[in-house]
């Protein structure tokens, strides 16, 4: 069970709960609905501020997945431009080799 649904599961049990207990609390009806509205809000307010913390490391997460891939993306382009130029300097001598070949002595 992942961690949003542990989360979702804690918070959905507290509400029905302090709900449950203002239902059943001998008071008149409007204070209950006052304190219902009272406990909606304060329920409202941390579920806001819980997915705001997990919006944050989300982001942040990904954040460094992209900076780690644009890393290893520019560090693959330097690599192929160096296997280029050590190709290109190999070719050449052996282009050279061909052109001016050393004499062997018999």
């Amino acid at each position: 069970m992942g961690a949003g649904k542990i989360f979702t599961s804690v918070l959905a049990g507290a509400a029905a709960g302090a709900i449950l207990g203002i239902l059943f609390a001998p008071e008149k009806g409007t204070e209950t609905r006052r304190k219902i509205a009272e406990k909606s809000s304060e329920i409202a307010g941390t579920v806001k501020d819980k997915y705001n913390d997990i919006s944050d490391t989300v982001s942040e997460k990904y954040d460094q997945a992209k900076q780690k891939l644009s890393n290893l993306v520019s560090e693959g382009q330097n690599m192929g431009k160096d296997m280029v130029s050590q190709a290109k300097e190999k070719a050449n001598a052996m282009r050279n080799d061909v052109r001016n070949p050393n004499p062997v002595n018999s």
